[in-house]
């Protein structure tokens, strides 16, 4: 069996029946409407070059395994990504349920609107817009019965088992909660099982990767820290300056995440994580996710940034960490992810021109351009280089599986 050009693999039926986001509404009359990007076919098919065995071995590891993405944003954005603001304030993004039913996915850490939630402030992460983002998602994934929200490992396992979809609700950083630390129980009561330390910029928790100095945990972030500990909230420090990180690992009782990074020795840019706060990382017992949004994981080995330049760094971390440390969170999206780059560059700090290599800008990730092709595409390479099934498993899910029963 081979894939077909409209897109995919011929994975296990799962429980979803075409149910279309907010379709319980009346789209142009209780909301407005955008022309939305597919979410099947956007770009040609990555030709990973599998033989007949090879792919049948691949479609058979997804289908019979817990496959998680340790960090993806699966909203469906507008196919003209100048409207992505207007489209962002009607506060309805999207969930790309078709897409995520021919995706092979167990689980998937739902990252929101994040940095984006610009619904009310043209600022973003303002805790009005945070709850507004998620009260919308809980409403609309209530009128379907194909997703499932996690909130403990038993969600992830019955996802598995029915067919269904379990969606983590996450943040890529605390900065919502301000100086409440209270605030991380009302986001645990929402649902919110993972949340990040910091993103671009600092926060009353701590430094983020685009300041100039990083004063490393503050009082507030250890006292955030062990109320995330004493809830059952996973850490994540992937947008977290590189001491930030290190005062984390020190403070935190439990494993501590990098959902979504990179070696920083294959791509010298403060996106990218160095040596010591990856080892560091698998010290706490944690787990990276290796990254895969465009222009970050980039290899001088494969500098047009592709499905081998993210594997670079993949091989990288588990020589480094060992394969019992390693996992993906390829923090894809449904739509133009360059031009939503271009868009909230300011804010992001994704990329910085000043202390990076220079590099080719591609329009997309050739084989991670997407959450439902990606772990059909990673699998198929690990199975086309060698990996044995067991260390296949660990790094699509059973490492995650791990060492969230360790935390939550």
């Amino acid at each position: 069996m081979t894939p077909s050009n409209e897109f995919a693999v011929d994975f296990r039926e799962t429980r979803y029946k075409g149910y279309k986001s907010y379709s319980y509404l009346k789209g142009g009359s209780d909301y407005d409407e955008f022309e939305l990007a597919p979410e099947l076919g956007r770009m040609p098919l990555y030709d990973l070059g599998l033989d007949a065995e090879q792919h049948e071995r691949t479609r058979t590891l997804v289908d019979d395994n817990i496959i998680i993405s340790l960090h993806d944003h699966p909203q469906v954005f507008p196919q003209d990504m100048t409207q992505v603001r207007d489209y962002i304030r009607t506060g309805r993004e999207h969930t790309g349920y078709e897409g995520l039913s021919r995706s092979g996915m167990t689980a998937v850490f739902d990252n929101l609107m994040d940095g984006t939630a610009c619904v009310t402030s043209k600022c973003g992460w303002k805790w009005d817009d945070i709850i507004y983002d998620i009260g919308m998602r809980l409403s609309d994934i209530s009128h379907q019965d194909y997703v499932r929200i996690a909130y403990s490992l038993e969600d992830i396992t019955r996802a598995h088992d029915q067919g269904e979809l379990a969606l983590v609700l996450s943040l890529e950083a605390s900065t919502p909660i301000e100086n409440e630390v209270d605030r991380i129980d009302i986001l645990y009561g929402l649902g919110v099982r993972q949340m990040g330390i910091a993103y671009s910029e600092a926060n009353t928790l701590g430094s983020g990767l685009k300041e100039r100095g990083d004063g490393g945990l503050t009082a507030f972030g250890r006292r955030a820290v062990e109320r995330m500990n004493s809830l059952g909230m996973a850490i994540d420090v992937s947008h977290s300056g590189d001491r930030t990180c290190m005062d984390t690992y020190e403070q935190s009782s439990k494993p501590v995440l990098i959902t979504h990074a990179g070696a920083r020795a294959l791509w010298p840019t403060p996106r990218m994580k160095p040596d010591e706060v990856l080892r560091g990382c698998a010290e706490t017992g944690g787990v990276i996710g290796i990254e895969a949004a465009p222009h970050t994981t980039l290899s001088d080995a494969h500098p047009l940034h592709s499905l081998e330049s993210v594997m670079d760094h993949f091989s990288y971390c588990v020589d480094l960490m060992g394969i019992d440390h390693v996992a993906f969170g390829p923090d894809t999206l449904y739509g133009d992810h360059v031009a939503l780059h271009k868009t909230f560059a300011a804010s992001l700090g994704v990329h910085d021109a000043q202390n990076g290599p220079s590099y080719e800008e591609v329009p997309y990730v050739a084989g991670l351009e997407n959450p439902t092709e990606c772990f059909f595409n990673i699998v198929g390479w690990l199975v086309k280089n060698g990996y044995s099934d067991e260390d296949i498993k660990k790094v699509t899910g059973g490492n995650i599986m791990r060492v969230l029963g360790q935390i939550w």
